[in-house]
């Protein structure tokens, strides 16, 4: 299984930036989401998409982030908009499947892409 994040990068404070994550190699997904780690911090929930469209987003971030997902080809996305310098983290992408069929449900994860934002 393998997820391949791309779409940080460093952008003003009130900036937008859209993250992609495509996961392959897996039989099933069951959620997708994105979590993301400040430096000294511990990693947190930012948004989360079931298959059966619902959503979680961190309150920090209601409004402002959108999470959503191509089921067809297996990509999750997270568009930013009015970033704040506070967003500023290493954000991961996880999806919550079936690595093969029969097997246990399990978290699967990105390597995290940087965002940066600038005051």
């Amino acid at each position: 299984v393998q997820l391949v994040e791309s779409g940080g990068g460093l952008v003003q404070a009130g900036g937008s930036l859209r993250l992609s994550c495509a996961a392959s190699g897996i039989f099933s997904i069951n959620a997708m989401g994105w979590y993301r780690q400040a430096p000294g911090k511990q990693r947190e929930l930012v948004a989360t998409l079931t298959n059966g469209g619902s959503t979680t987003y961190r309150f920090s971030v209601k409004g402002r982030f959108t999470i959503s997902r191509d089921n067809a080809e297996n990509t999750v996305y997270l568009q930013m908009n009015s970033l704040r310098p506070e967003d500023t983290a290493v954000y991961y992408c996880y999806a919550e499947g079936q690595a093969r069929w029969g097997y246990p449900r399990d978290d699967y994860w990105g390597q995290g892409t940087q965002v940066t934002v600038s005051s």
